[in-house]
């Protein structure tokens, strides 16, 4: 018996199709906003010792410290009042941040603009918040530091009596936070011109605004003719939040009030710089 021939098929063989490797998945980082705070510090770092490569941070510190000393023991009557506090030197000191941050804030970005450096700035590859952080860093160390050369004031109430050390470092907390709000105010405007008087004096004016929202005149005044106005004016004073501190209490409402004052203001200078960037 013949053996059975096996089967064939009319037409071209078929081949199947090779399959494609599977895409390797994107880490979700991938997705999100680059949040690098390194190059803020380098710009941080660069801009402090800018400040020190100049006689203008030795002449500030030098303004600063002279003037809280004559508020505080001359015309706060330290020694007249007989007690050991530190109370006349932060009543005096957000005044005296009213002005000299202003000063420090009016070349941030006017200057930039005025020599031209900023477009030399925003073609770096450096985002614009990143930018602006750094330079509010440089600036709020730099106050902090000042800050911190006034301890002979806590170190001589502290030889004269014995005052509530708590309270006194609850006050320096909350100076450091003013100073950082109004920097960041001051720097929000820098950046919306190339002249630095202007610069300084819209930083004033806005910055006062913020601190006498909540003085006696203005709530007196607003809650006879705009009550709703008086308990605005008060929630947004930076004075009324101050004085929190200066009595030593660290409310957290407060921390979140300045936190929350001071992102605002460089998101502005962050959608300031943004926009001249984009233009």
């Amino acid at each position: 018996m013949a053996a059975a021939s096996p089967a064939t098929t009319d037409g071209p063989p078929s081949f199947a199709p090779p399959v494609a490797p599977a895409k390797p998945r994107r880490p979700l980082r991938e997705y999100l906003p680059s949040f690098d705070l390194r190059p803020a510090f380098v710009v941080a770092r660069r801009e402090l010792a800018g400040y020190f490569a100049t006689p203008v941070a030795t002449v500030f510190i030098v303004v600063f410290l002279v003037l809280a000393g004559v508020l505080t023991f001359g015309v706060g009557n330290f020694f007249a009042r007989g007690q050991a506090d530190l109370v006349a030197f932060f009543s005096f000191l957000p005044w005296l941040f009213l002005l000299i941050v202003p000063a420090l804030t009016m070349r941030l970005w006017a200057e930039e603009r005025r020599l031209g450096t900023i477009e030399l700035l925003l073609t770096l590859p450096l985002a614009p918040w990143q930018a602006v952080l750094g330079k509010f860093l440089a600036a709020w160390a730099f106050c902090g530091i000042a800050l911190a050369l006034t301890f002979p004031f806590w170190v001589t109430v502290n030889l004269l009596g014995s005052p509530e050390n708590g309270i006194i470092v609850s006050g320096y907390i909350g100076a450091f936070l003013v100073a950082g709000a109004f920097l960041a105010i001051g720097s929000a405007v820098s950046a919306l011109t190339r002249n630095q008087v202007i610069a300084f004096v819209l930083a004033v004016v806005v910055c006062f605004l913020f601190a006498s929202a909540g003085t006696t005149v203005v709530t007196e005044f607003l809650s006879s003719n705009f009550p709703l106005l008086a308990e605005a004016a008060r929630a947004v004073s930076v004075f009324e939040r101050f004085n929190g501190f200066v009595r030593g209490v660290v409310a957290f409402r407060d921390l979140v009030f300045f936190a929350s004052l001071i992102a605002f203001f460089l998101f502005v200078n962050v959608v300031v710089i943004d926009h001249r960037k984009a233009g």
